[in-house]
């Protein structure tokens, strides 16, 4: 999607991710300078007020129709107008006028909460493994998804579980930020979270741990029909997930796989720029993403022609693959380059950037929305799969981490069948190499 226009004074990360946990967040920090080019003094708590109204007022996408120009600035002329005797009292006021734009993923960070957020996704976390997300219509909290290993994920957490209570205390009008501060904690103390799952309410109590947050998973399986599946689980798009990816591709090119199942199920997104460099390791040409800005400006990303592989290719995703996995599939499939495997995709098609303002708080707001090569608006909509094939709520509870991506694992048995269809179609299987006869591709590994 390129850069964004975000002013001169403003060096930014675009992020993909949901918005809504420390985990997922990796950002860059707004330096505000004064004409002479040294550090700005803060000389009241209006001074933050008013950073955080120019930067809706110059980059804010309104998805919902509460913004107009002519209102933001009635709005500003009211809070400014008002005396603050603390930055606390400054920090409501901040949160009430982001209020006003009814839009979960543009919102305020205190000093310490924006703190808690500058974690480095390829790093670790104290908690319970949860990536959350603000149902825009019931103001709920629901599980976009646990991490894989997690705490979370070995209880039996699932995508869209709504959280309820956590320790008793109820969740209702409570916001992402509020949640994550009562979920994380202490590595080994404890935490009993409330879900409603359909008509169902679950006690999951759980125990915080220190969680590793790794990019990439691969392996080489074997189908029935003796074809090499070039098997990756991609995670999230963290900092390192370009690099992790591309490794695995390497390594599996060279050890000529047949093709690849390449798993997006529960990747809650992350870097912008992850998304669209690892469709061009898998994309030769054509259109990958396209941004539009609300003053009309769309920024397109295309292919670079230096795909590490032109294998068959299936994507697996389900309901918690969102964002960033949305454009990468969005991208893959409507360039035909792959098939898609499982389920409706979340749905998050909003681009967000993270400001850090004068006095060391923050905020991120969105400020454009993405659409796939054919033009297709996700936000809301998600992505249907070509393939469909669901995973229930049983086999889902029952499935072992070390069977993901196995034939034990019945989504990915779908994807691996549709697979072997692909290899066939394009003729590319690999002849295993016999001694003594005339098979000299299969000698050297080559296609």
């Amino acid at each position: 999607m390129g850069s964004v226009r975000s002013g001169s004074r403003t060096g930014l990360i675009v992020l993909l991710s949901l918005g809504a946990c420390a985990a997922t967040a990796v950002m860059a920090r707004e330096a505000v300078t004064a004409p002479g080019g040294g550090a700005r003094i803060l000389e009241s708590p209006k001074e933050v007020i008013d950073q955080t109204w120019q930067i809706v007022f110059r980059d804010y996408l309104d998805v919902n129709g509460k913004y107009t120009p002519e209102r933001w600035r009635s709005l500003r002329r009211d809070v400014l107008a008002k005396t603050y005797g603390s930055p606390k009292d400054a920090y409501e006021a901040i949160r009430g006028m982001l209020a006003s734009l009814d839009d979960p993923y543009t919102r305020f960070m205190d000093p310490r909460e924006f703190k808690e957020m500058q974690i480095d996704t390829s790093g670790e976390l104290s908690g319970v493994g949860i990536q959350l997300s603000l149902d825009k219509d019931t103001k709920e909290l629901v599980v976009v998804s646990p991490i894989e290993g997690s705490p979370a994920s070995r209880a039996g957490v699932m995508p869209k579980d709504v959280i309820t209570a956590i320790d008793g205390k109820s969740t209702r009008g409570m916001t992402t930020e509020d949640a994550v501060k009562l979920i994380r904690g202490q590595e080994g103390s404890r935490v009993t979270l409330t879900l409603r799952r359909k008509a169902q309410v679950l006690e999951v109590p759980l125990t915080r741990e220190r969680i590793e947050l790794h990019a990439v998973e691969s392996q080489i399986n074997t189908s029935p029909e003796g074809l090499r599946v070039g098997y990756i689980r991609l995670k999230q798009f963290n900092a390192n997930a370009t690099k992790d990816m591309r490794q695995a591709l390497r390594e599996m090119e060279a050890k000529g796989v047949d093709g690849y199942v390449l798993d997006l199920r529960s990747n809650p997104g992350g870097l912008l720029m992850a998304s669209v460099e690892i469709a061009r390791q898998l994309l030769n040409e054509g259109t990958i993403v396209s941004t539009k800005t609300r003053s009309g400006i769309t920024d397109v990303k295309r292919a670079t022609g230096r795909a590490l592989t032109a294998r068959p290719l299936v994507v697996l995703v389900n309901e918690g693959s969102a964002s960033a996995s949305e454009i990468l599939s969005g991208a893959l499939q409507d360039n035909k380059r792959a098939v898609l495997v499982g389920q409706k995709t979340f749905g998050k098609g909003l681009v967000q950037s993270v400001r850090g303002l004068a006095d060391g708080s923050g905020m991120t707001v969105t400020i454009a929305k993405y659409l796939t090569p054919s033009g297709r608006d996700i936000h809301k909509h998600g992505i249907s799969p070509d393939v469909p094939a669901k995973m229930s709520e049983q086999e889902a509870q029952r499935l072992k981490l070390e069977d993901i991506g196995t034939r034990k694992d019945s989504q990915y048995r779908v994807a691996e069948t549709t697979l072997v269809k692909k290899v066939r179609a394009a003729g590319t299987v690999q002849k295993a190499f016999v001694p003594g006869q005339a098979n000299l591709p299969a000698a050297l590994g080559t296609p």
